[in-house]
């Protein structure tokens, strides 16, 4: 068998040393320095050697020498059957006097390790409109204003800290089709403030060749007022709003503030907030033009975009 790489003995000079050692009468702590090895390591050899003789001084596999236990068909449909009927691993374990490892092993395997795996899952819906435009989603991200690198970076939030900086809203716009993003960082998500992101955003989608008809949102209080209904007829949008406490209806824009902030917010040491606010055109840039998305193809936003108008 070959030896370990890292050895720093073969079996030839374990044996000599251990032969050092029974007929020379030399101290096993002297041989063991002399090899580079520790007085254990010589202790061992020693024992190995006493055991077994010169052959068990070779390597050992370190493959398991036992096999784990497990169970024939039979048990094994038993302890699903139980287990669909909502027993415990360790009730499921002493029907079949088993030990419960094995039981818990075979489970996990099987996907029944946990009870709520038993329950059926709400299919995923997901969709994608058609036409660049078809939907626009908004969203808010508060982030807080800092004069000094924070915690998010250092780990330490007793040093760093801003105190009175205040805080300051990312208000983003995506496009459903595309995944066009634009985003501007402002002072609040008042109704005016909103209003007035809102009318930039699709008046930046109709730069880019975009005719925004619909428009998401969730049930904020600036998205609900009658400011809002009225900017989005001015605007010729559709205002559409997610079900109470289900986010996920708005996934596209709570997915890309997710990427916001990994990719842009908390990706390097900004000194101040300003000087990460002014990172955000540079790093839209290359989110639009140059980040590829698997949900498009690989695709950028902007490739996806001019594909679809040449489609159209």
């Amino acid at each position: 068998m070959h030896s370990h790489p890292l050895a720093r003995l073969t079996p030839l000079s374990r044996e000599r040393l251990i032969r050092r050692h029974l007929d020379e009468g030399l101290p096993l702590r002297t041989l063991a320095a002399e090899a580079g090895i520790s007085l254990r390591s010589a202790y061992k050899w020693l024992a190995r050697f006493r055991a077994g003789g010169v052959t068990a001084l070779a390597d050992r596999r370190s493959v398991r020498r036992t096999q784990r236990r497990t169970l024939d068909p039979q048990q094994l449909q038993v302890a699903v059957n139980l287990r669909h009927q909502r027993c415990t691993l360790r009730r499921i374990a002493r029907a079949l006097q088993a030990p419960l490892s094995t039981v818990g092993r075979l489970m996990n395997a099987l996907g029944l390790g946990r009870l709520r795996n038993l329950e059926p899952r709400t299919p995923v819906r997901r969709y994608q409109w058609e036409r660049p435009g078809d939907m626009i989603h908004v969203d808010t991200k508060q982030l807080a204003r800092f004069e000094r690198v924070g915690h998010r970076i250092t780990g330490d939030r007793r040093q760093g800290a801003s105190r009175g900086a205040g805080y300051e809203k990312v208000h983003v716009a995506i496009d459903d089709a595309t995944r066009l993003a634009y985003v501007e960082v402002l002072d609040d998500e008042q109704k005016a403030t909103t209003i007035g992101f809102l009318a930039r955003a699709v008046g930046w989608f109709s730069e880019q060749g975009i005719t925004c008809r619909r428009v998401l949102s969730d049930n904020g209080s600036a998205y609900r007022s009658g400011d809002w209904r009225k900017a989005c007829q001015a605007l010729d949008l559709k205002p559409i709003r997610t079900k109470a406490y289900t986010p996920q209806t708005n996934g596209k824009a709570e997915r890309f503030i997710k990427t916001l902030l990994d990719e842009w917010a908390y990706v390097i040491a900004y000194r101040t907030s300003e000087e990460r606010n002014r990172w955000l055109p540079r790093y839209l840039k290359i989110y639009n033009d140059h980040r590829c998305h698997m949900a498009l193809g690989g695709l950028s936003p902007q490739q996806c975009l001019q594909r679809l108008l040449i489609a159209e």
